[in-house]
């Protein structure tokens, strides 16, 4: 009997060695979807042998109850894994965008930089402005630099032309790493850091881009009033039923503090307060666990928002459609007519510098030439080019 119970106690102990490791390499992986049902597997398998040493499966009654037991704590265990990777399985529209697209001097058929049709007025050598910028509009700024900036490689991460978040781009310029940015206009928290910095923005209007919504292909909902968008990210309209919809419960998508789409969502609501984003639990290293805004998925009965060059140029994601808001299409026309009513203007940002050739850039980006381009990317220029 003694033999029996200490091969037990040693199969205890290598299996609590190795389960140790591999619940270490699933925290470290980021993989805690799957620590129950590895845990559950583990006992599972421990009891079985144990059960097996002292012969507890001499009838089948017993077989059968252990495989019941075992096969319903399994199926539980599963229960979160499946749901992670069902999850994992719906697209986003916060998808990486290849920036490799649209670098400066890019040779080859590659690019998808938008050229003028002839040499640009103004020509920069030295002294370049350090640029920086949202994602969405990393293409125009892009171009504006191949039109006037000096050929070389530009790093969009390392280098006077770097591509950045909203957030981080305002970051880099309240920290005098850049000289200008490219991006919507800040929002209160940002003009509170500029304020205690003790800076001055500037911001230079250079084109107008449409706010829009967007939802899963499949959705019956074609067009919203602006006033049900305000009750839906008001928490006061929570099924699509009430919009003209399926009777589905709404899935609201915001986006992360500071970042240009949400500063967008925040204006359109006004005064009105916003309901709290719908948070996940995102793995960090070393096991630690974040909470974050979630992420943008294509649920069937999912809403969203962003800029729309991004999502129809950049993204092109043909699984969402754009909502008409108020019965108007978000399109350049009606951004142009001001017949969208969530169109608005984005910016070249400033907060003081030295560079000498900051101002005859964003003159030039003004201009007919710098115009034309804002035209040629696909937003609407500021000016008729």
């Amino acid at each position: 009997m003694v033999a029996p119970i200490a091969f037990a106690v040693l199969l205890f102990i290598a299996l609590l060695f190795f389960t140790g490791i591999g619940l270490l390499y699933l925290l470290l992986m980021g993989l805690i979807h799957y620590i129950p049902l590895a845990l559950s597997a583990v006992i599972i398998l421990y009891v079985w042998v144990v059960m097996m040493i002292f012969h507890f499966f001499n009838t089948k009654q017993r077989k059968r109850l252990f495989g019941i037991v075992a096969g319903v704590i399994l199926l539980g265990s599963a229960v979160w894994p499946m749901m992670h990777i069902y999850k994992e399985s719906i697209s986003t529209v916060n998808a990486e965008v290849e920036v490799r697209y649209y670098e400066p001097f890019t040779i080859g058929q590659e690019s998808k930089l938008a050229v003028l049709d002839e040499a640009a007025t103004l020509e920069l050598k030295d002294d370049l402005p350090r640029i920086d910028g949202a994602t969405a509009l990393y293409p125009l700024y892009a171009a504006f630099v191949q039109a006037v900036y000096p050929r070389k490689e530009y790093n969009p991460y390392d280098s006077e032309v770097m591509v950045n978040t909203t957030p981080v781009a305002y970051e880099n310029l309240f920290a005098g790493r850049v000289d200008m940015i490219l991006a919507a206009g800040p929002s209160d928290a940002q003009m509170k850091v500029a304020k205690k910095l003790g800076l001055e923005l500037k911001l230079t209007p250079i084109g107008r881009e449409a706010f829009v919504f967007f939802v899963n292909q499949k959705n019956p909902v074609d067009h919203l009033e602006l006033k049900q968008i305000q009750d839906i990210y008001a928490g006061k309209i929570t099924n699509w039923e009430e919009v003209g919809g399926k009777s589905e419960p709404i899935r609201a998508f915001q986006r992360p503090a500071d970042s240009g789409s949400q500063t967008g969502l925040e204006r359109l609501m006004g005064d009105i307060p916003i309901m709290d984003a719908p948070k996940e639990n995102v793995a960090e290293g070393m096991g630690g666990i974040l909470s974050e805004v979630s992420n943008y998925r294509n649920y069937k009965n999912a809403i969203g928002y962003t800029f729309r060059y991004y999502s129809t140029e950049m993204v092109g994601n043909d699984e969402i459609k754009l909502l008409a808001i108020d019965g108007v299409e978000p399109t350049k026309e009606t951004i142009r007519s001001d017949e969208y009513p969530i169109a608005s203007e984005f910016y070249v940002i400033t907060a003081g510098t030295d560079n000498p050739n900051v101002e005859k850039f964003i003159e030039w980006i003004v201009s007919p030439q710098g115009q034309e381009l804002v035209e040629k990317v696909g937003y609407v220029p500021v000016k008729k080019p």
